[in-house]
């Protein structure tokens, strides 16, 4: 099992994120960069990764088979996922709630983002090949989760979207405590566009809006910077949005 991540709080307070995988040290070299880093060492985090492959019991560390019926791939089988689960689920009182990644599942988006970052530990199979033996579905009853309709080679990389979709919600983990506030889907809405140096390039500027220096004017320019992409670039979530501020409404009226 390899660790990543250490902490300078007491280890009740950082949360604990468990993946199960046959490339550990694929996910471990993204877990030690950027954001999903700065969250290990403020101690607001612990990863643990855990090779399913050191649950085979054959020679040949088998980890999946061909399929009853026939058909193409391979499928991961259940005794080597069912046991390292199960190694892991012992290593933390805590229970853990269990992601499972794959097409099959509810669609990760900002909102489940905000739900995960709430438990105090997750443990997430990340799938090779085929795809799983349905009895791991069936008999570990976790929570299915897809990060679009496509499909990878690697449930590594979608495990890592996942992780690195919640982490960066723990309080504490960006720079401003209000980065994430503002980000696209934080309300529904798209990120308005954003501006630096220099104020002319190639013969475009800075909107004068952001050189005015009248933080009241601003805001209420990004919102509607805001409301407009949505609703040119994302009409699904424009409408989305426009329905919540309807249902808002009628909960406000006596």
């Amino acid at each position: 099992m390899a660790h990543t991540g250490g902490s300078r709080l007491d280890d009740w307070v950082a949360r604990r994120i468990d993946i199960l995988t046959l490339f550990p040290e694929m996910v471990a070299a993204v877990l030690a960069t950027s954001i999903p880093k700065r969250c290990a060492d403020k101690g607001l985090v612990k990863y643990h990764l855990t090779n399913i492959r050191d649950f085979a019991t054959d020679a040949h560390k088998s980890v999946d088979d061909k399929p009853f019926g026939g058909g193409p791939g391979m499928v991961m089988m259940c005794p080597t996922v069912f046991a390292a689960l199960e190694h892991v689920q012992q290593q933390d009182p805590r229970p853990a709630t269990r992601i499972l990644l794959t097409p099959q599942g509810r669609r990760f988006d900002q909102d489940l983002a905000q739900e995960l970052a709430g438990h105090q530990r997750l443990l997430l199979i990340a799938g090779h090949y085929e795809g799983f033996d349905q009895r791991i579905i069936d008999g570990l009853e976790p929570l299915e989760v897809s990060v679009g309709d496509y499909v990878l080679s690697s449930g590594e990389l979608a495990a890592l979207v996942v992780v690195d979709g919640i982490v960066r919600l723990y309080p504490g983990a960006l720079g401003a405590e209000t980065g994430a506030i503002d980000e696209s889907f934080a309300d529904g809405l798209l990120e308005y566009p954003q501006y630096t140096r220099p104020r002319e390039f190639r013969g475009m500027g800075v909107p004068e809006v952001l050189l005015s220096g009248n933080h009241e004017v601003i805001a209420r320019w990004r919102l509607e910077q805001r409301r407009q992409r949505t609703q040119n670039k994302r009409p699904d979530l424009w409408q989305a949005y426009e329905a919540r501020q309807v249902r808002s409404q009628n909960r406000s009226q006596p």
